[in-house]
């Protein structure tokens, strides 16, 4: 069994500042534009890819546990490839290696315990996302996002189905809210039990190029012999380095003493 890697949160946040910076200062003749990634924040976008354009993404997480070793997940690697106006297939890998399990990305692994016990996933995930509404007066614009997480290593190995269903509006002055929640039926070490995970985010343009966030999002488990309730607040901002390529920072604490103390979550985007 491989050995967990473990950082501490200052080293990660100054590994992640320093991405920023040269990732930057190497692709600084930028345009404008919004990708519409879904690892911008815990809510995914309402908008699906472009028909025959490819959009990765890509991320780094670590989540400070209240025991054991820390989470560390990567790359997070989700491919969605445009199929029509309102379909998108999406492919993606994700290794992880911690305690707790992973609560507050969009990569669906298994369940850990609260005693420190080391989990361990190397998971492929597969699935689509589809329009269902466009935004008119107080009807959201909406997507729907059908997906499987397979794991090809790891201490628990069942197929997790997860349903995400998201909505949001377009508001004055470019401000953004969104809102969503998820589905999973996971594997634990016992038994399945499902998960539900509802979010919400104010997305608001500081320039062309630069955005900010807020959100809110909680994790609930149920058919654990010891279920478990962690919302979190976590603000967040991407910068379009170009008018292909995003990265993004967002950081997150735990609101409840079941909760992680706190996360950080640093990634790119880059359309084809």
């Amino acid at each position: 069994m491989p050995a967990p890697f473990h950082a501490s949160a200052p080293a990660v946040l100054g590994t992640v500042l320093a991405f920023f910076v040269a990732a930057a200062g190497a692709l600084a003749r930028g345009e404008e534009g919004d990708l519409g990634t879904d690892r911008d924040a815990f809510t995914p976008s309402t908008h699906t890819v472009a028909p025959g354009v490819l959009l990765h993404e890509a991320s780094y997480v670590y989540i400070d546990n209240l025991a054991g070793r820390p989470t560390n997940n990567y790359p997070e690697w989700l491919l969605r490839i445009g199929a029509t106006d309102w379909l998108e297939w999406r492919f993606g890998v994700n290794y992880g290696v911690g305690s707790q399990g992973n609560v507050v990305t969009s990569v669906e692994v298994g369940e850990g315990t609260l005693d420190g016990s080391t989990l361990y996933e190397t998971s492929i995930l597969y699935g689509l996302k589809v329009n269902v509404t466009a935004q008119q007066g107080w009807r959201p614009e909406s997507c729907f996002i059908l997906e499987a997480t397979t794991p090809a290593y790891g201490d628990v190995f069942g197929t997790s189905p997860v349903a995400t269903y998201v909505a949001g509006w377009e508001l004055a002055n470019g401000w953004r809210l969104d809102g969503a929640i998820r589905y999973a039926y996971a594997e634990g070490f016992v038994d399945w039990f499902s998960r539900w995970t509802p979010s919400a985010v104010l997305r608001v343009p500081l320039t062309d190029r630069w955005e900010v966030h807020a959100e809110w999002f909680g994790s609930s488990t149920a058919g654990l012999s010891d279920n478990t309730s962690r919302p979190f607040f976590s603000p967040g901002t991407h910068y379009m380095v170009t008018k292909n390529m995003e990265i993004g920072l967002r950081v997150g604490w735990g609101l409840t003493d079941e909760a992680a103390p706190f996360f950080s979550d640093a990634g790119l985007g880059w359309r084809w």
